[in-house]
């Protein structure tokens, strides 16, 4: 079994992805339209451009996500992707490529569990925290 975290956009899933990309690494996938499925013809013309699904796959990693029509779009409440990183130097320059932007709710630095451990949430609406945890 393995849990995926699918992210919900307010139109702006298709920048998020390439700018995770860019952080992440890793290859998109997976990334379609409205306008690219069946549903085309379910759909507002204002909508067809915007991302039905899109998957980000970065080594273990695996992020899914699409726009959220506007009527069903909240906020993430309650959760956070977590990131696990093995290095503090890649701990450090994930969280200052995904903090551009973003509202920073702890900074990068050691805990009494980590080496680096940071929580934010992205310019996209993202919670993130990133955690490279101290040797056992």
């Amino acid at each position: 079994m393995k849990v995926v975290p699918y992210l919900n956009f307010d139109g702006d899933c298709k920048e998020a992805f390439q700018f995770y990309q860019k952080v992440l690494g890793g290859e998109i996938v997976a990334m379609f339209t409205h306008a690219e499925t069946p549903a085309v013809d379910h759909v507002s013309a204002e909508w067809k451009d915007k991302i039905m699904h899109a998957r980000l796959v970065a080594g273990d990693l695996v992020l899914m996500g699409s726009d959220s029509p506007p009527e069903y779009f909240e906020e993430p409440k309650g959760l956070r992707v977590s990131l696990h990183v093995d290095e503090p130097a890649e701990a450090d320059r994930v969280f200052h490529a995904l903090s551009e932007g973003a509202n920073v709710l702890m900074p990068i630095q050691e805990t009494f569990w980590a080496l680096r451990f940071a929580m934010l949430t992205d310019r996209f609406g993202t919670p993130w925290m990133i955690n490279c945890e101290k040797a056992a």
